[in-house]
């Protein structure tokens, strides 16, 4: 994991103080505080990190970063955790990683999210074929007010963002 690598090095100056912890309005929810969390990380304890609620409880508000007496980058490696997580196909992570690769597809196709196409999407990368049956009450309640629409199957419309996906996807390669 080299991009753990990287995160520990953005993490080297840390010094516990705890500021990230005080700062945080999602502390109080965290299993691990963010600065014990930081520990973890700089003591190669990476699985524990992963197993912990943490990290994908940071809302990104910045609060630590900002208030950080040593400046470092914490939500930046709040985000990089994330992106290990997606990367590594952490079994505690995929169901949001699933939903948001769904989403994000959906959106580069047609310009906008498409809901039935989101969700099928979804339904698809998810591999369980009962997990829509326990979103049928929901589904059917939003459709008898008008909250969803179905829509069929189209080719991508003139919202079309392949291009800059492809472009975003070469940068995000050249980090």
């Amino acid at each position: 994991m080299t991009d753990v690598k990287k995160i520990k090095d953005l993490l080297s100056t840390c010094l516990q103080c705890g500021t990230c912890t005080a700062s945080c309005p999602n502390s109080s929810a965290m299993d691990i505080t963010p600065r014990k969390l930081w520990r973890m990380v700089l003591m190669d304890r990476i699985d524990e990190v992963f197993n912990s609620t943490t990290f994908s409880l940071c809302s990104t508000c910045y609060f630590c970063t900002l208030r950080c007496p040593r400046g470092l980058e914490l939500t930046q490696a709040m985000s990089m955790l994330k992106e290990v997580a997606v990367k590594e196909d952490i079994p505690k992570y995929r169901i949001s990683s699933k939903f948001y690769s769904s989403f994000m597809e959906s959106v580069r196709r047609h310009g906008r999210v498409r809901e039935t196409e989101f969700l099928t999407l979804y339904f698809m990368n998810m591999k369980n074929p009962l997990l829509p049956m326990k979103f049928a009450p929901i589904g059917i309640k939003f459709l008898k007010k008008n909250k969803v629409k179905v829509e069929l199957p189209s080719k991508p419309g003139p919202g079309n963002l392949g291009r800059l996906f492809e472009t975003v996807s070469r940068l995000e390669e050249n980090k």
